[in-house]
């Protein structure tokens, strides 16, 4: 019954939802949309049976190196069938990954840190990740997991990836590495031939949970990650809540659901060096051939800070659809509010973006939908099917560059937009639309609303 249910959901939410004249109609259709999206939501199931990571012999004084009491920790939460592993007040120093296991909480309690080294030695073996999009073996992120269930990272503690003095000094080194692994991508070399680690350059992801079902992440704080913090690759029924950032090395992005469906992100306080929530879905051809669409995800109740609030690619070439971003606010900066970014390298397509009440205060652009991203791919034909977006309160003080922004391509024009209620105070251009279809504007005012006209003296 379940199956059949969730068929009849995607077959419901594939269809465009696009209003005529009744906005009250279609705020019942979108909220209906929106919570047979969190019906679907449960997160991890928590374990009753805790454990102490002291027992394994974890010591929070700083020094002492904890990670095979994790790792026995673990083990031991493997052999019972699961556990909550509690991390109590101080500070536990891990030279090298913690690997998850199915069926296992870590409860990072109020004062407790756990640190990882930055030595990138402690990072090998490599395992199997992905790295912007395409698949590839690398250094292993600091928190993996892999095909499991039922996997949490709850508490008030800290994760301090402690990557400043190696990892975050790598980007002026990635070019040959990067450029390698999109070569393999474009080329289908087969993944377990895509070896990179040492070398290559490319930072490992902080927490990254690949293939798995059931995933909670909550309360804890971030900061210091070596690359991006969250990374959640084709896994679903995920809740991030209450998560809180202080993350502003470089390509410190929040959190990046990829591949990834059935997403709930509510209640976080951001602050980070890159795009608060990135949502992608693989790059070219490993999007084509590797990848599944990022589906059915809520934004709700966040605080943005940050380069970008909420981003759709630029690596989105399995698809991306039924998006809700709702009720966020801002806690500082961020360059742009709402960013979609695709090029025709990329195929795939944006499909039901849902965007309700979110305010921000400066930015440069405040809503900006992008087909020639980069400027990349334009001699190419993988054109990105963008379209079924909808805007109804969107608000912030100033733009210091745009306030709206469409640029679709003429082989495929951005298709179906509709902006309701957007209030931007202050705008240096104000709309700019460029091959588009069937775009809509409604009690919408950027620079000040007009008052009563003069009349002739």
């Amino acid at each position: 019954m379940k199956s059949i249910l969730i068929t009849l959901f995607a077959i419901i939410c594939s269809v465009p939802l696009f209003p005529a004249t009744d906005m009250a109609a279609f705020e019942q259709e979108r909220v209906a949309r929106r919570d047979s999206v969190l019906a679907l939501i449960t997160g991890a199931a928590i374990p009753g049976d805790s454990i102490l990571v002291t027992d394994f012999g974890a010591k929070g004084d700083g020094v002492k190196d904890c990670k095979r009491a994790f790792d026995r920790a673990m083990k031991v939460a493997a052999q019972r069938g699961g556990a909550r592993i509690i991390v109590p007040e101080g500070t536990y120093l891990v030279k090298g990954p913690i690997h998850f296991v199915s069926n296992v909480c870590l409860d990072i309690r109020k004062g407790a840190t756990i640190k990882f080294s930055p030595e990138p030695e402690f990072y090998l073996p490599m395992v199997e990740t992905s790295w912007e999009g395409t698949f590839l073996s690398n250094y292993s992120p600091f928190i993996y997991g892999r095909g499991l269930h039922d996997v949490s990272i709850i508490g008030q503690g800290t994760i301090d990836g402690n990557a400043s003095t190696t990892f975050s000094t790598w980007k002026s080194e990635q070019k040959p590495g990067q450029a390698r692994s999109r070569e393999m991508n474009h080329k289908g070399v087969p993944v377990a031939e895509r070896k990179f680690g040492e070398g290559w350059w490319l930072r490992p992801q902080m927490i990254q949970f690949y293939d798995c079902k059931n995933v909670t992440l909550q309360g804890v704080f971030i900061t210091n990650s070596p690359f991006w913090c969250i990374h959640l690759l084709k896994s679903e029924n995920i809740v991030c809540r209450g998560l809180r950032y202080d993350a502003k090395l470089v390509n410190n992005d929040g959190i990046d659901p990829e591949c990834s469906r059935n997403v709930l992100i509510e209640d976080i306080e951001f602050n980070n060096g890159d795009d608060n929530v990135a949502i992608k879905s693989g790059r070219d051809n490993d999007g084509w051939t590797h990848g599944t669409p990022s589906e059915n995800i809520v934004i709700r109740n966040c605080r943005f800070k940050g380069l970008h609030a909420v981003v759709i690619g630029s690596e989105m070439s399995a698809g991306v659809r039924n998006v809700f971003v709702e009720n966020c606010t801002f806690g500082g900066y961020c360059k742009r509010g709402i960013y979609i970014k695709t090029n025709p390298d990329r195929g795939g397509f944006v499909t039901n973006l849902y965007v309700k009440n979110c305010e921000f205060d400066e930015v440069e652009d405040l809503f900006y939908a992008t087909s020639m991203y980069a400027g990349e791919g334009l001699d190419n034909d993988k054109f990105t099917r963008v379209g079924d977006i909808f805007v109804d309160g969107l608000r912030c003080r100033k733009a210091t560059a745009a306030g709206l922004v469409l640029q679709g391509t003429g082989a495929e024009p951005i298709r179906n937009v509709m902006f309701s209620n957007v209030e931007i105070g202050e705008a240096k251009n104000a709309v700019s639309f460029d091959n588009t279809v069937g775009v809509e504007m409604r009690n919408c005012h950027i620079g000040g609303r007009a008052g009563v006209p003069s009349t002739a003296k």
